[in-house]
């Protein structure tokens, strides 16, 4: 079971840091885990130690900003090198933009930068014009757009070949893979699962490669609990 973070365990909030983990969440991850054989792992954008921090104390496999850093069931670390120099560069750049649109936030990470404009919706062009002015003079980098943000970030991975390499590994490998997401950004791992014959789950409206849909973040949560009961008590998911 491969499973988005934002709009998929908890509710998408207005700031990264603002969004809630329920404890009915957390306790249906901890018995799937448990009844999956930890065949359980969370694939997001955000860093690996940021969802630490909020699934605590509960732990799994991550993989993080977009598939760029991944941890592996045994604690090993893998993913790709970046130049911190480009996005050095492209934090001055929008650092520049924060400061002349009050509402728009920018979010750092290791392998990426992103600017988020769910405040300010109606800023839009403004912030996908200097993203793209940003990756015109840095080539190894391209922008991937999700729910009110866009991110500059190097090519070479995505959710896809994070779920990919997880499923060559124990305890993943061997078994058919689940995978549920919210955002476009999601629609590389529904392709790689998706040619696994595995089952694909969009949450929310709009186009998707998942073969299966849940109208809310509300509704699949309650699907999740429902799911760890059944694998409890040893039976197939519904």
């Amino acid at each position: 079971m491969f499973l988005d973070f934002d709009g998929t365990l908890v509710e998408i909030a207005e700031k990264p840091d603002a969004v809630f983990l329920a404890e009915t969440t957390r306790a249906s991850l901890v018995r799937l885990q448990q009844a999956l054989g930890g065949a359980l792992a969370v694939v997001t954008g955000r860093e690996i130690d940021v969802v630490d921090a909020m699934l605590a104390p509960f732990r799994c496999p991550v993989a993080g900003v977009h598939g760029l850093t991944r941890r592996d069931a045994e604690g090993r670390m893998h993913g790709i090198r970046v130049d911190t120099r480009v996005l050095d560069a492209a934090q001055q750049r929008l650092d520049g933009l924060a400061q002349r649109y009050p509402g728009v936030l920018i979010e750092r990470k290791s392998h990426a930068i992103a600017v988020h404009y769910r405040k300010r919706p109606e800023l839009e062009a403004p912030c996908r014009a200097v993203m793209e002015e940003i990756v015109a003079l840095a080539p190894e980098m391209h922008l991937v757009s999700g729910k009110m943000v866009i991110e500059a970030r190097p090519a070479g991975a995505d959710k896809g070949t994070s779920v990919a390499d997880f499923m060559t590994e124990a305890p993943f490998a061997g078994r058919r893979p689940l995978f549920a997401g919210d955002d476009v950004t999601d629609e590389d791992a529904f392709r790689a699962v998706n040619d696994l014959d595995g089952i694909t789950i969009k949450i929310g409206g709009g186009e998707s490669r998942a073969r299966h849909r849940f109208d809310d973040t509300a509704a699949f949560l309650r699907w999740l609990e429902a799911s760890a009961d059944a694998l409890q008590k040893g039976h197939c998911l519904g």
